[in-house]
């Protein structure tokens, strides 16, 4: 916060939109943690207002081959780079278009190397806040980056996954969606395999329904499977790290 990075993102936004309302989401990401922005960012998106322009800068690739790109949903826009940082938050919503960002008039005038979040995505974000059609941005793509974190695969019975992100409770929260777990949560038990751990846990609605320091499963409120200790850290007690594999099944 004491750099001047985000202040010049928003000057850029609000010189070529004055009346745009900007809201931070977090300047607290880890440097280079594209996982984790990606999971904050699709933590927020659900609850901002339709037609909200998400702008998303964690972007380790900024300079290189790495393309800077607009998604549009049938709920709002996402603007950042192709790096896996826009996919988990956009593709809930329903993707319908994705353009390069390549038009030079929806710049800045001079575009450095390093910062792209003030000279391309922030002027991106404000033209879209002035009615500028998706279209004009440049060509429509469909290989976009999806990286691992947001991949589940189904493997001999058990959804294979990993840890998406972990909270500062110690929650071990995956990237297995209570959509791909609903068959398995009507039974009440899981089995799941971590690399330092196997666990048979019961399926609770809340933490408070396991007893304290009880270890347990549930959905939580971002609608991901969670692994959590009630009243106690599960990362530290099970050494779980994001990017660890984790399975799921049936006991």
């Amino acid at each position: 916060m004491k750099d001047p990075y985000a202040a010049e993102m928003k000057a850029a936004i609000l010189s070529i939109s004055p009346d745009t309302a900007i809201v931070d989401v977090t300047h607290e990401i880890d440097k280079f943690n594209i996982r984790m922005g990606a999971y904050v960012l699709a933590s927020v998106a659900p609850y901002l207002p339709e037609g909200t322009i998400h702008v998303a800068v964690v972007d380790p690739g900024v300079g290189t081959r790495r393309r800077p790109i607009l998604i549009k949903t049938r709920r709002s826009f996402f603007v950042g780079p192709d790096n896996g940082l826009l996919i988990l938050a956009a593709r809930p919503q329903g993707i319908t278009g994705i353009h390069g960002i390549t038009n030079p008039r929806l710049m800045l005038p001079q575009v450095s190397n390093t910062f792209h979040g003030r000279d391309v995505f922030a002027p991106a974000a404000a033209h879209l806040s002035n009615g500028v059609a998706s279209a004009e941005f440049g060509p429509e793509i469909h290989d976009v980056v999806k990286p691992d974190f947001a991949k589940v695969m189904l493997k001999e019975g058990a959804l294979v996954g990993e840890v998406l992100h972990v909270d500062k409770f110690g929650n071990i929260i995956t990237n297995i969606s209570e959509k791909e777990v609903k068959h398995i949560t009507a039974t009440g038990v899981v089995g799941i395999e971590l690399p330092n751990q196997k666990l048979k846990l019961r399926v609770c609605k809340a933490y408070g329904e396991a007893k304290s320091q009880e270890t347990l499963a549930l959905i939580g409120s971002h609608g991901y499977l969670e692994i959590a200790i009630n009243q106690g850290n599960a990362a530290e007690k099970f050494k779980a790290n994001p990017s660890d594999e984790i399975k799921l099944s049936l006991t």
